[in-house]
């Protein structure tokens, strides 16, 4: 079982680079002026999105190792791993809705600001504080 834990710590630190870094792309793709900087930048968060699809699939497999395979979070006393999951559910539709907002920054159609994704930035943030609080802490 801790092979599993290390690996799902593993691969959800790798994930968590990718949502932290990929919005930081956002920011600059919204204040860049010039194109090829911006055709570079869109690249790079393309790339980026990739890579961090990979590493998300890992990441929820050995986190459903760990709840289903090893009882982790089951039984009474366990309400800490139902806020946990809903907490993952919310981060996995941030991942999908960072996609979403990639492919209106290729296409053209931003109509953000780089203020609105400096704050779009802090929801993996949040996030994660949430997550790991209430897997250490176990509050409820």
């Amino acid at each position: 079982m801790l092979w599993i834990k290390a690996l799902h710590i593993v691969f959800v630190a790798s994930w968590f680079a990718g949502l932290f870094y990929l919005p930081r792309i956002f920011v600059n793709l919204a204040m860049e002026k010039d194109a090829t900087a911006t055709e570079r930048l869109i690249l790079m968060a393309r790339k980026l999105y990739r890579f961090m699809s990979l590493l998300m699939i890992p990441a929820l497999i050995f986190g459903l190792w760990l709840w289903l395979g090893y009882g982790i979070g089951k039984g009474p006393g366990n309400a800490w791993m139902h806020a946990k999951l809903a907490i993952v559910v919310l981060l996995v539709g941030y991942h999908h809705g960072c996609g979403v907002l990639l492919k209106k920054f290729e296409r053209g159609e931003n109509k953000r600001s780089h203020t609105w994704y400096r704050w779009f930035n802090e929801v993996p943030v949040i996030g994660l504080l949430a997550a790991v609080v209430l897997v250490v802490v176990k509050p409820f």
